[in-house]
């Protein structure tokens, strides 16, 4: 701010510089602020606002009503525009307007930081006085009109330390964007900042290329923490069967316990049944006996009393017939006394001990801890994608009433020559109801038996079962892959003495040879080739894996493929024996030595008459370039045939081959194009060193152009209701370089 402060008149504090301006500012978005009002309630709305402008305006306000206010000056000051930067911002520039008392605005609408003063002298300009300039004619006079101004600007702005009234401070320009990267301290900075001279020292990078690997670096602990999440669910997979197996057995052995408890309690409650009612027998057998003793002994004393009784009335009778009745007496006593009492107590009254026998109860109490031998158990099938190449996982299953100790696992190798004697079992020991098997043959079937343990005894052993070990890895054949810009016809071996059930083709693209994932899968390949479709002008990594029930092998080795153009390598199994294909399998040699008398026996693969080999077959439809590189000196033959043209006949010499020969003889350069025998008259003058062919299948033809002059030498019009095979012969001592792999020519494509 510039200028000086003058003394305001009235006012005992400095005021604004007439060069200072006032700015509004609106502290909200666009999207806070509040919509016009609809037509209908417009005039509502001023209604109760004017009203309150003109009751409260020199009382002060607080709590509600005074946020009541200021909303409702907010939205009226947005209504009608007051907002604008000519309406609120050059309005304190004239000394000559009336002063507003604002004091009725408490302090909190304020952000300076001296109280409220009851007074403060605002100067508006003659122009913002009027009130129908402003729109406000419908709201009375101009001082309600500049009590809505202060109100806005209380509530808007801020107000300055030094002119006690509302300014705006200038928006600050915004930051630019951080370009490096420090590497030492780990932050980001701008390399036009003057702090990067304390960085110079220190190891910094491009911010995008420190991102870029931070980026990767994420991946790579994200694939490390795929892993770890993996290995705990397996881990944690694991102990839920660890904890299933040991519940079972622990529930099994809780409820053998309770049978035998119970079994227990039924055997004592009959035998004490059985005992009470022993008892009751031989108390009532003796209180019987007893009974029986004490009636004899009673009869036996009142036979005894009447005798005496008799007797004594005997003795007192005369003489005469006492003598009478003493003899009938005398051998009535007698007979009595000749009749023995038994004066001993049959049943004694002491108790009996009697010993009890528990020894049943004795045999079910020993019962508890003797278990019955488990049964058999039963081995499950092999689940989909259970083993590798070198394990297997076996599960079984027991009956639920069974208790089990331990497992015995017996497995061995499948092997139909050799007899049950002499085969190679192996045997584990294991707690759990599976068991991971390691140490085996790749793509080997075994068989799996289990018996179940306990301290009774060994089960029966299950059934045998048939698990078989994941394959190897297939043996890609590099030589043997061939590709063009929209496809790849990739080539492996099995690698398995084995059969398997099929095999997967995983491609990745090799500008990411660190990245995990894979770019396309082909699955389900019942042989040991596959053409796949690919996008051109890219470069591939292909692996091989091989499947069967057990589950997929591991990755074969890598194979690259380029789909910057036709790729193909010579089949040496068609070549003629006077040839020789380089490592490469890219160039075709005939030495100086001597041909050999005899000739080759006649074949259907390899060439016999003609000194010629062929390239493996290219089975994509579309357009196949390829370069041959030549000597103007040497005698050859180049061109394309089917698969079964005779190979005793020349190339060119039938229906199934189109062909450019050239032969050099007395500085004469001879071309012909041969096809069924049939050449027509062509000129050369410029003799190629390096020969173009174009294959179009789309439209039949078969173009030779010279590449060094990009000369076009002749095209063929040829049914091609199959594949062909690029094929080369020399008739003399040189050779033949293949260039393929590259991009198609412009210049060809019009042909």
């Amino acid at each position: 701010m510039e200028g000086e402060a003058g003394e305001a008149p009235g006012l005992g504090r400095p005021a604004a510089s007439k060069d200072f301006h006032f700015h509004h500012m609106d502290l909200y978005d666009s999207e806070d602020r509040l919509q016009i009002f609809p037509e209908e309630d417009t005039q509502m709305r001023r209604e109760v606002v004017q009203a309150e402008m003109t009751n409260k305006s020199r009382e002060p306000m607080k709590g509600k009503a005074q946020r009541d206010l200021e909303e409702e000056v907010d939205e009226l000051v947005h209504l009608y525009g007051l907002e604008d930067d000519h309406e609120l911002g050059d309005e304190f520039t004239d000394k000559s307007t009336p002063r507003i008392e604002v004091s009725e605005y408490p302090p909190y609408m304020m952000t300076g930081r001296e109280p409220l003063r009851e007074q403060r002298d605002w100067r508006l300009s003659g122009e913002a006085v009027k009130a129908e300039d402003l729109g406000f004619g419908a709201w009375g006079s101009a001082g309600q009109c500049q009590d809505l101004r202060e109100a806005y600007r209380y509530t808007h702005g801020h107000a300055s330390e030094e002119y006690e009234c509302y300014v705006i401070p200038e928006e600050e320009d915004e930051e630019e964007a951080a370009d490096v990267f420090c590497v030492t301290c780990k932050t980001p900075i701008r390399a036009s900042e003057k702090v990067f001279d304390e960085h110079k020292e220190h190891e910094v990078t491009p911010l995008s290329k420190a991102l870029e690997s931070a980026k990767d670096e994420i991946h790579k602990n994200m694939h490390k923490l795929e892993k770890q999440i993996i290995e705990m669910e397996n881990f944690a997979s694991h102990l839920e069967e660890v904890f299933i197996t040991v519940e079972e057995n622990f529930g099994r052995q809780e409820k053998n316990f309770e049978s035998h408890y119970n079994e227990i309690l039924e055997t004592l409650a009959q035998k004490y049944e059985e005992k009470i009612q022993a008892l009751g027998e031989k108390k009532k057998e003796k209180l019987e006996a007893l009974y029986g003793q004490l009636v004899s002994c009673g009869e036996n004393l009142e036979t005894c009393k009447e005798l005496m009784e008799t007797i004594e009335e005997m003795c007192h009778e005369e003489k005469v017939d006492f003598i009478k009745d003493a003899v009938a007496m005398a051998d009535r006593l007698g007979k009595f006394l000749k009749t023995k009492t038994d004066v001993e107590i049959s049943a004694q009254p002491e108790f009996e001990d009697q010993t009890l026998d528990f020894s049943e109860v004795e045999e079910l109490m020993g019962s508890i801890n003797t278990i019955p031998a488990p049964s058999a158990p039963v081995i499950n099938p092999q689940a989909p994608n259970s083993a590798t190449g070198s394990s297997v996982r076996v599960c079984w299953s027991l009956y639920s009433d069974d208790t089990v100790e331990s497992y015995q696992l017996s497995y061995w190798p499948v092997q139909e020559s050799s007899s049950g004697k002499d085969r190679a079992e192996f045997t584990m020991t294991v707690k759990e109801t599976y068991c991971s098997v390691t140490n085996l043959v790749p793509n080997t079937q075994y068989e799996f038996l289990v018996t179940a343990q306990n301290r009774a005894g060994l089960s029966p052993a299950s059934e045998c079962a048939v698990y078989i070990t994941a394959p190897c890895p297939p043996i890609m054949k590099s030589k043997e892959i061939r590709s063009c810009e929209e496809a790849a016809l990739i080539c492996w071996e099995s690698g398995n003495l084995n059969p398997v059930d099929s095999y997967t083709v995983e491609l990745t693209q090799a500008e990411t040879p660190g990245a995990s994932g894979v770019t396309e899968s082909v699955v389900g390949i019942p042989t040991c080739e596959c053409l796949v479709q690919l996008q051109p002008w890219q470069s591939y990594t292909i692996y091989v894996r091989a499947l069967n029930v057990g589950g997929p092998s591991a990755r074969s080795e890598a194979a690259t493929v380029h789909t910057t153009g036709s790729y193909f390598r010579l089949n040496e199994h068609t070549c003629h024996p006077w040839l020789t294909v380089s490592e490469d399998g890219l160039t075709v040699v005939r030495s100086e030595r001597k041909a050999p008398t005899r000739e080759p026996l006649p074949s259907d693969t390899c060439f016999t008459r003609c000194v010629a080999v062929m390239g493996n077959l290219i089975p994509v439809r579309g357009r196949h370039y390829w370069e041959v590189e030549v000597d103007e000196c040497l005698d050859y033959t180049v061109g394309v045939a089917f698969e079964d043209v005779p190979k005793q006949e020349d190339l060119g010499a039938n229906r199934l081959s189109w062909c450019m020969r050239h032969t050099f003889a007395s500085s004469r350069h001879k071309y012909e194009f041969l096809h069924n025998k049939t050449t027509p008259d062509i000129r050369i003058t410029v003799s190629p060193r390096k020969i173009g062919i174009l294959l179009d299948y789309e439209n039949s033809k078969l173009s030779f152009f010279n590449v060094d002059i990009s000369q076009h030498l002749y095209t063929f019009r040829c049914q091609l209701h199959q594949f062909v095979h690029p094929c080369f012969s020399l008739e003399k001592p040189g050779c033949l370089k293949i260039h393929n792999g590259i991009s198609m020519p412009k210049r060809v494509t019009f042909y």
